[in-house]
């Protein structure tokens, strides 16, 4: 059964996935501002989840991007906690995980895209950046577009087609079986939507990574000659 809703205002019209997204954007806002408007030193158990999870992704973020961690923290911990969330949200009954949209799986990759580039010149500035895209040689510019391109695309495919194939292979299972099962398919939702969310965020943060220390590493050999 399709469970899809929509608010139209005149010519535009809202689906379920953008009022999803937006709603997962306002509960992390409200949660995030919530939780930390009293921190203290003694932490209480919800603080103390809460600065383990950081730490946890910020450990992750400074394992890969150690002398720009911190920078590109916020933007890669945002993602992860958003992707949890939307990933699972198809286990409430009559929701659907945003993610398994392809417009929305799209956007997400577009995002890192952008992000790429914004951090890759915000780090190394315009000039250096750019002459990334001419090395070793200005042959194989087309090829460094065309592998810009096609990973974003295989971000975006590769999210929607596990998460829709998820909520369509749980879909089929309690068709066929009804109630007998929902527990293996409720473990089985929970850990591939952490999974895919994982592995997203996991290979933004290796893209942003490999765009900025690659242009630093480049700066040096040109300070070096």
């Amino acid at each position: 059964m399709d469970n899809d809703f929509s608010l139209t205002f005149g010519f535009l019209t809202l689906h379920s996935s953008v009022l999803t997204t937006w709603g997962i954007m306002l509960a992390i806002t409200a949660f995030a501002g919530l939780t930390t408007r009293n921190m203290t030193m003694l932490p209480s158990r919800l603080q103390t989840i809460i600065e383990a999870i950081v730490g946890v992704i910020e450990q992750s973020v400074l394992a890969v991007a150690p002398e720009h961690g911190r920078m590109i923290m916020p933007f890669i911990a945002t993602l992860w906690l958003f992707l949890v969330v939307a990933n699972l949200l198809g286990l409430i009954p009559g929701l659907h995980s945003p993610t398994r949209d392809l417009s929305v799986t799209a956007s997400l990759a577009l995002l890192v895209f952008l992000s790429v580039h914004w951090f890759g010149i915000r780090t190394q500035g315009l000039k250096n950046y750019l002459r990334h895209y001419l090395q070793p040689t200005p042959i194989l510019l087309p090829f460094h577009i065309l592998s810009e391109l096609t990973r974003t695309l295989a971000l975006a495919v590769r999210l929607f087609g596990n998460i829709m194939s998820l909520e369509m292979a749980a879909m089929l299972i309690l068709l066929v079986a009804g109630f007998l099962a929902p527990v293996p398919i409720l473990m089985l939702h929970i850990v591939e939507a952490l999974v895919q969310a994982y592995i997203f965020g996991m290979l933004a943060l290796i893209y942003l990574a490999g765009a900025i220390q690659s242009q630093q590493s480049h700066t040096e050999e040109q300070g070096k000659s």
